[in-house]
């Protein structure tokens, strides 16, 4: 049978694909697995701000068509790509084990040795998330924050070539992907199948690592009841520790002068055995996962949910509708 390879019109793309292929050749020594390079709107729209553009599937449609055409069997995707509402007929079938979730700055190499706070006044930082900037806002005033868009390559090189940036925001993930940690849906990759393909759902199912499935279950529950994608400052973090699930969640205004930040735990215990029947509908929050505790999903996702009701109860919203507004006027 033929696996498929995401967008890999990028080398980390590519690299990231490779990762997820390379691992199941190792547990199935006996299939053929072929990638297949296609680009999405997102690889193609580069000089809009990501927030600007108004489409929630920016890296996943042209793919999810050719699922669904059957050209390919697996797509494999930065998680925080994916929607938290998936199209009908598509599900994440295997969450991969997550790397290192933060970000990192790179400065342009006549401000090596500067920090944030000791760039320069009116310094020019460039990210492509407006979460990143409002917070960055917040805490570094003296700073203008500007879109930056391309691939990793690209990035970098606007960086380095051009006199646009004092530094720029990136995901450490992907720079450990590409080999150059001496730079230094975040982390974790994501395989979307068919949604009622059994034989592709079991091949992937192995891939789950139980534990960042757990936390990108709470986290896209999270994301999904505030309604918070790229056009609105919305941050997500977990962490677990001794069976519980630590949750953090934080919503700014785009200038990041208000903010509201809370924290939830929940008993989590992934290591019960699998009993439950069959579901009618699988998925959580666009994640089908047969093969962990029905019971420690349905907790994880409970975490998200009453944890973005209790920003919500706290205001939440207008700080969310307020933003949204300002970022389409602009």
């Amino acid at each position: 049978m033929s696996g498929n390879g995401n967008a890999a019109a990028t080398a980390l793309a590519r690299i990231q694909t490779d990762s997820v292929v390379a691992t199941l050749k190792a547990l199935y020594p006996g299939l053929q697995f072929e990638i297949i390079a296609m680009s999405t709107t997102g690889d193609k729209i580069l000089d809009t701000a990501l927030s600007k553009i108004g489409e929630k599937s920016l890296f996943t449609k042209e793919l999810e068509y050719a699922l669904e055409r059957n050209e390919v069997d697996l797509v494999v995707h930065s998680l925080k790509d994916l929607p938290t509402v998936l199209p009908p007929g598509f599900t994440i079938g295997a969450v991969c084990k997550r790397e290192c979730p933060y970000d990192a700055v790179v400065f342009h190499p006549k401000f090596v040795g500067k920090t944030l706070e000791t760039l320069p006044e009116k310094s020019v930082v460039g990210t492509s998330s407006l979460r990143r900037a409002a917070q960055l806002q917040r805490k570094f005033p003296h700073l203008e924050f500007k879109s930056i868009r391309g691939n990793l390559n690209t990035r970098l090189r606007k960086l380095d070539e051009l006199q646009e940036f004092s530094a720029i925001i990136l995901a450490a993930a992907g720079l450990q992907r590409m080999g150059w940690q001496n730079r230094v849906g975040q982390g974790a990759l994501g395989v979307e199948v068919r949604a009622k393909d059994q034989d592709i759902l079991d091949l992937v199912g192995v891939l789950h690592d139980p534990e960042t499935l757990l936390r990108c279950i709470a986290e896209r529950a999270f994301l999904r009841h505030l309604e918070g994608g790229c056009s609105v400052p919305v941050a997500v973090h977990t962490a677990m520790k001794d069976g519980q699930l630590y949750l953090t969640g934080g919503v700014w205004s785009l200038n990041g002068a208000e903010s509201m930040q809370e924290t939830m735990q929940a008993t989590i215990r992934i290591s019960a055995q699998h009993e439950d029947g069959p579901e009618d509908d699988p998925q959580l929050v666009g994640i089908t996962a047969q093969n962990i505790p029905r019971e420690a999903q349905l907790a994880a996702e409970n975490l998200g949910i009453s944890l973005a009701t209790l920003l919500l109860n706290k205001g939440a919203k207008s700080i969310l509708e307020v933003a949204r507004q300002l970022n389409d006027a602009h």
